[in-house]
Parts: C-alpha cells; sequence; structure tokens
C-alpha cells in the first residue's frame, strides 16, 4: 500500500470541510495503525474499485461527529445521532470520497466508490486489521481519522 494513495483524501476532506464545517483541520501523522473498535466512534465505510480496489473508513468520536453535525445543520444542537445526523455524517464523508476520486482521475487513476455506509462494529470483525491512517485535528471541534485500505 502506498502512502500517496492517502493525499487525495487528504486534500479533499480539508477542502470539504473548511467549506461545510468552516474550520481548516491539520494533519496529524500519517502511519500504519491497527484497526481498533472503539465504542463511542462512528465508522462509516467507502468502497472503491477500479484501479485501485479496497476502503476508505472514517472513524469519528460519536461527540465529535454530533458536534461536525451541528455545524453543518446551521448551529443547531444536535445531542444524540439520529437518522438525520448519521445521514449528514455520511453525507460528508461522500462528498469527501468523491472528490477525492475526482483528484484520483485527475492523475489518471480511474476509481469508482460507493455509498457512505455506517458500521456497526460487530461488521467490522471481517475487515483487514491494519490501514494507511491519518487524523484530522480540527480545532475547536476534535478529530477524524481517515483509514485507507487499498490494494
Amino acid at each position: 500500500m502506498k502512502a500517496e494513495v492517502i493525499n487525495p483524501f487528504l486534500e479533499s476532506a480539508r477542502t470539504v470541510i473548511e467549506q461545510v464545517i468552516q474550520v481548516s483541520p491539520s494533519t496529524g501523522s500519517l502511519g500504519i495503525k491497527e484497526i481498533e473498535l472503539i465504542d463511542n466512534h462512528i465508522w462509516i465505510q467507502v468502497g472503491m474499485t477500479g484501479q485501485l480496489s479496497g476502503n476508505i473508513i472514517f472513524g469519528i468520536a460519536e461527540q465529535v461527529a454530533l458536534r461536525m453535525v451541528s455545524i453543518m445543520m446551521g448551529g443547531f444542537v444536535i445531542t444524540e445521532m439520529d437518522e438525520m445526523g448519521q445521514s449528514a455524517i455520511s453525507e460528508l464523508s461522500n462528498m469527501i470520497s468523491g472528490n477525492a476520486s475526482t483528484i484520483l482521475y485527475n492523475q489518471g487513476v480511474s476509481v469508482d466508490i460507493s455509498p457512505p455506509q455506517i458500521m456497526k462494529m460487530e461488521s467490522m470483525s471481517f475487515m483487514p486489521r491494519k490501514a494507511l491512517s491519518i487524523p484530522l485535528l480540527m480545532d475547536g471541534v476534535g478529530e477524524m481519522d481517515i483509514q485507507v485500505m487499498i490494494s
């Protein structure tokens, strides 16, 4: 797995988060990470097929996701991750992945993405255990991890 694969996702995430959440995220350290199933986190999977195939997993602590959704909803305070909140956070991951696939296409790499899917911890047991991971740090909001498992 090449580290360059994550760059279009980082570039896209920065742009989308700046536009939608209105904060400029900084990046933490890139590394290979053992995927740990953490309680009180939301896991959103976007599949990729084409010249690259695999999964992109967005990992967000539920409290951070609630803050992000609140901002997306114009500042309306969200206290629980209901269906509307799940839809909003899924759409954010869809926007990031869609923009990243366009960046990849412009680099000569053709990929298709699947619709985002909120994953339950029970369904993650079959997944590969290691991913290329980078945290995005959003001042006043929290952290979102982007984990790339591409073959």
